[in-house]
């Protein structure tokens, strides 16, 4: 089993992501009070977000690199929902879990050292070690399922993580947030990127829209049958 997964984003009307950008649009607030509508406690980020938004300044240096190089997790807080973060290697540098508001759970390939778990159990923060090469997003979920309790998700970027989750074949539905304005700068990341050239258009289906005062609308689509 896996959680119901929600890619939830706010984009310009160009479909850029950066958040200096997005954050000097209208419609801010409203991607907030949205999330929180899709009834998800738990939401996922990736390393990158991570690094700007998330953890502390630095990275990780192991001085025994033995990888861990077997499927694992540890499970410190039992919570109704967690601030999730995709980290393949383990580079990102956390404080004590207790100071968060909410408890972290940081996902891993088997590449990650054993010495950066020790790191995430000493500041008390749960993790998921999985994939050989790169993290097992498949499995990743069915563990966040069954072992940490999480039946509804939130993926809130970046732009990689959230098109692995589609390239997965993961994404239950996508909530987008358009706030009323434009990017337009070259090379800037959109809501899903990093996908092969060849790969063909994925179609989606249109549950609702809803129009705000201020400008901003958001879309909410089905993926699947």
């Amino acid at each position: 089993m896996k959680p119901y997964i929600i890619c939830h984003m706010m984009a310009s009307i160009d479909g850029r992501i950066d958040c200096a950008m997005t954050a000097k649009l209208r419609g801010v607030d409203e991607y907030y009070s949205t999330l929180e509508a899709l009834d998800t406690p738990s939401t996922l980020s990736g390393r990158v977000t991570g690094m700007l938004e998330l953890a502390e300044p630095g990275t990780f240096r192991a001085e025994d690199t033995t990888a861990l190089g077997q499927e694992g997790f540890s499970k410190k807080t039992e919570a109704e929902g967690y601030e999730i973060i995709v980290d393949t290697k383990g580079t990102l540098l956390w404080r004590e879990d207790s100071s968060y508001d909410k408890p972290h759970l940081v996902i891993t390939s088997e590449r990650v050292t054993k010495e950066y778990l020790a790191f995430l159990d000493e500041k008390n923060i749960s993790w998921i070690a999985c994939g050989q090469a790169q993290i097992d997003l498949h499995r990743a979920v069915e563990i966040l399922n069954e072992k940490f309790g999480v039946s509804r998700l939130a993926i809130v970027g970046g732009a990689h993580i959230n098109g692995g989750f589609l390239d997965a074949g993961l994404l239950d539905e996508i909530s987008i947030l358009i706030g009323p304005g434009i990017d337009g700068r070259e090379g800037m990341p959109a809501v899903l990127d990093g996908l092969p050239m060849e790969r063909e258009p994925v179609s989606v289906k249109l549950n609702s829209v809803k129009a705000f005062e201020n400008g901003a609308v958001w879309l909410r689509y089905s993926l699947g049958d």
